[in-house]
């Protein structure tokens, strides 16, 4: 059964698991400052870092969590994946190892 590349039927683990994975990654390319407000504080706080910290927590989960809640967002995720997918079905290479630069010295 050869699957066809171009085929945009999601699978349960897909939309359960793969598509939220490229949300969670690029909403934190996305809320970089709020990410590295509350990296900051955390480590300027230590041990109290969980009461020094709740200001900069507070405002990282709001960002991430307007990303999360976005359809637009997830439709380009969805699309995103979708088109790595499609990709990894024409030629049966994965998209990280396909990144990777080839050795020059062959």
């Amino acid at each position: 059964m050869a699957l066809d590349p171009a085929e945009q039927h999601l699978r349960h683990v897909e939309k359960d698991v793969l598509i939220p994975k490229i949300m969670r990654e690029k909403a934190k390319e996305r809320c970089s400052e709020q990410v590295q407000d509350f990296t900051k504080c955390c480590k300027d706080a230590g041990i109290l870092m969980v009461v020094k910290c709740r200001k900069e927590n507070s405002a990282l989960k709001d960002c991430l969590t307007a990303y999360y809640n976005d359809p637009a967002f997830y439709e380009e995720c969805k699309m995103e994946y979708l088109k790595e997918r499609e990709e990894f079905r024409k030629t049966g290479i994965p998209t990280k190892k396909r990144l990777q630069k080839l050795p020059t010295s062959m």
